[in-house]
């Protein structure tokens, strides 16, 4: 008779503790999501309680007192008190608490500093307190939360797990730890989920990205990985990597592997060739996260929309993109927003940034509760001759020219070509295939077609022939991975900007010899 000894578990055992472990998710994530959907369909007293509560904690800041907020009883006058600003208008206080003082934009110092790029200011430094890090923490598990809750689904918690993460060692200023919002978050990873966390904190310490990405391939290639997170452009190398190792799609490598959480940029352009990759449909949850907040996640899968987190110590007006494009700065609460209409989104928040221009477009796509799906940044236009193209309207574009042909795409970004002695006027798509159209000329009316129908103000200038149909210049695979690193921009959080007015991105490509000869 076979002896068994206690301290050696037998493989019921682990099947009761697998059965378990699902029945205590299921539980935990049926209770998140009736607390997330009470919030989310009482969004006016939600947001009216989370102003309170800000301008309340925050009345003995100096911040607080520079803008009389005892003085602020209603959202009207929160308004006549606090103007919109950016991070340009916030450096003075910023600087103050780098300086070592204490309650400047919220009671006592930040816990940290996350650090991001700017455009003007070079990094910004994104305060982090002790009362806006939960924000932080609990974006994306609610998301899996209520993934599990509205599916039912459980499998991805048998296996390993990947979270992009930038550089965990951070540094001090004024005693303050800072560094990538993504390397804090490494430090705050639950107890029960570091045992199925990947990668090693020392691959996550590696700074060049290529070798960083080679060594998370190395600690990942025969594990069983279930869930995989990060922005579309580094899941495409690491996936893309592992398919030239194996010579297999990643479902036959990672054949468990079923849920992919992502953000940054919209996923829909790139769905077929991750879908290529893959081998298989996987589901895919959206989310939108930022140094500043974490803003919104699908709460359904297979439907547009991302779920506005109201009750999580962030407070949100927004000014119509029209009315801001006309300098008519008109702010409006949740109360008052539109369904199908674009926004510039401001934010106020318990790590003290106050009435802050995130730049961030959205549109809102249901209310009660709320959705919204993000449509680009407010500096990030295309209006070289007055079309006022936005992100979202060339990635519908190019959805559009993509479901009409074979062709797969890589990366693409827009620019325009100004009229000269040997050009006409228009739009030039830098586009990187994985695999070209049959007819690149269609593929370009295609384009156009949907471009005009989005667009009234791109339509009018195409109907006027002020500037004509698209350009594409096709960029060499791998030209756009070569640019970033040119620029010392490759991986990270790091993106390609899908739209811009100037040529400073294309002209580059081009003189670094990354187009294709036609």
């Amino acid at each position: 008779m076979e002896k068994w000894y206690p301290n050696q578990p037998r493989a019921i055992d682990k099947l009761l503790l697998a059965m378990l472990k699902r029945i205590v998710l299921k539980l935990v994530a049926a209770l998140a999501r009736k607390k997330i959907y009470k919030t989310a369909n009482n969004p006016v007293q939600t947001q009216k309680k989370q102003l309170k509560k800000l301008i309340k904690k925050a009345l003995p800041t100096k911040f607080g007192i520079d803008h009389n907020f005892k003085k602020i009883f209603d959202y009207e006058g929160f308004k006549s008190q606090v103007p919109i600003r950016g991070y340009e208008d916030i450096k003075n206080y910023i600087q103050l608490i780098k300086q070592g003082e204490e309650s400047i934009l919220w009671p006592g110092r930040p816990i940290y500093f996350a650090i991001t790029s700017g455009t003007t200011s070079g990094s910004k430094f994104i305060p982090i307190t002790k009362d806006s890090l939960p924000n932080h923490l609990n974006g994306a598990k609610n998301a899996i939360l209520i993934y599990v809750a509205n599916t039912g689904k459980t499998n991805f918690i048998d296996g390993k797990f990947i979270f992009i993460q930038g550089n965990p060692i951070l540094t001090k200023i004024s005693g303050i730890p800072t560094g990538r919002l993504s390397g804090i978050s490494a430090h705050h990873i639950p107890h029960y989920m570091k045992k199925n966390m990947l990668p090693t904190w020392e691959t996550n310490t590696i700074d060049d990205w290529e070798n960083k990405v080679d060594n998370i391939i190395n600690e990942t290639i025969n594990q069983n990985m279930t869930l995989i997170s990060g922005i579309p452009s580094w899941l495409q190398m690491y996936f893309e990597k592992i398919k030239s190792i194996t010579g297999n799609k990643i479902s036959s490598t990672f054949p468990n592997f079923n849920l992919l959480i992502y953000g940054g940029v919209n996923f829909k352009p790139y769905e077929k060739k991750f879908s290529s990759l893959i081998g298989k449909k996987i589901d895919t949850i959206e989310i939108f996260p930022a140094s500043e907040g974490f803003f919104a996640f699908q709460d359904r899968i297979n439907s547009e929309g991302l779920l506005l987190i109201l009750d999580a110590g962030i407070f949100y007006e927004f000014i119509s993109v029209e009315d801001y494009r006309k300098d008519k700065i008109k702010r409006i609460s949740i109360e008052d927003v539109k369904i199908n209409k674009d926004y510039l989104m401001i934010i106020s928040t318990s790590a003290g940034l106050w009435g802050y221009n995130t730049g961030d477009t959205v549109r809102f796509v249901s209310l009660r509760p709320h959705r919204i799906i993000v449509t680009g940044r407010i500096k990030q236009q295309l209006s070289a001759f007055g079309e006022h193209v936005i992100v979202k309207e060339v990635e519908q574009a190019m959805q559009k020219a993509i479901q009409l042909s074979e062709a797969l795409v890589s990366e693409f970004t827009v620019a325009p070509r100004f009229k000269s002695k040997n050009h006409k006027a228009c739009h030039e798509w830098y586009i990187e295939f994985d695999k070209e159209p049959n007819d690149l000329n269609d593929f370009a009316l295609n384009l156009d077609s949907e471009l005009q129908t989005q667009n009234k103000y791109y339509k009018e200038l195409i109907l006027g022939k002020i500037i004509q149909k698209p350009d594409i210049k096709i960029v060499l695979k791998g030209g756009f991975k070569k640019y970033m690193k040119n620029a010392g921009k490759l991986g990270g959080q790091n993106k390609i900007p899908k739209i811009a007015n100037d040529r400073l991105i294309v002209d580059r490509i081009t003189k670094l010899n990354l187009l294709k000869r036609i």
